[in-house]
């Protein structure tokens, strides 16, 4: 298949490719040779497609077994930047702007909600790259220790995608209707991406990278 067609039957695969080092200008060329181009996986990069694509994707069980395991773990650092240093920082200008037509009480509200918000998401990023990513390594190199790290996978990602809800409800209920209009809509649509981005990501970690983990564990007893 063209890569040029992938993106084309789902559009949000526009936001992930950067993650996977992939420039839009594909040419004719096949997701098998851009693949090649960018020295990635092919299997890995269907992978993304499909969990993106796809509400109940999931690999086959021998999927863990593959090389393709290997560029999970560099995709979920790069997520990590790209929501902090692009996502996160793209919404907060908006939502300041926003914030500063919808009176002192809602827009104090506003701000300081969405500032907690960005501290949860920068400490359960955190977290994973500074226990859960290096226990991964540790294990590839046939070192375990007893400190369990599922319990960071499920931790927060409930609450991530709950609180961007929270947020958008303050927005629907509470903020003026002729605050900025278009800029408040805008803001509902980036939040709402968002949180159907960070879902995906969840899924990534909670039913693919965990069983990888579980693997890897039992590989090594």
């Amino acid at each position: 298949m063209k890569m040029a067609d992938v993106i084309a039957a789902n559009h949000n695969l526009i936001l992930v490719m950067p993650r996977l080092g992939v420039t839009l200008g594909f040419g004719e060329r096949s997701v098998a040779e851009v693949c090649l181009q960018h020295n990635l996986d092919v299997d890995f990069v269907l992978l993304v497609c499909n969990v993106y694509s796809f509400d109940d994707y999931l690999p086959s069980a021998n999927f863990l077994h593959s090389p393709a395991m290997s560029q999970l773990v560099p995709y979920l650092l790069v997520s990590h930047q790209y929501y902090l240093r692009e996502r996160l920082p793209h919404i907060e200008r908006h939502l300041v702007k926003v914030a500063s037509h919808a009176g002192d009480r809602y827009g104090q509200i506003l701000n300081q909600f969405f500032a907690d918000y960005k501290k949860e998401v920068i400490d359960h990023f955190a977290c994973e790259e500074q226990e859960v990513f290096p226990y991964i390594q540790a294990l590839l190199a046939g070192n375990k220790t007893d400190r369990p790290v599922a319990e960071h996978f499920a931790d927060n990602h409930t609450d991530m995608v709950d609180r961007l809800t929270d947020l958008t409800q303050i927005v629907y209920k509470y903020l003026p209707g002729d605050a900025l209009t278009e800029e408040l809509n805008e803001l509902v649509f980036f939040i709402l991406q968002l949180s159907s981005d960070l879902q995906k990501h969840a899924l990534l970690e909670e039913k693919i990278l965990l069983p990888y983990i579980l693997q890897l564990e039992r590989s090594i007893e």
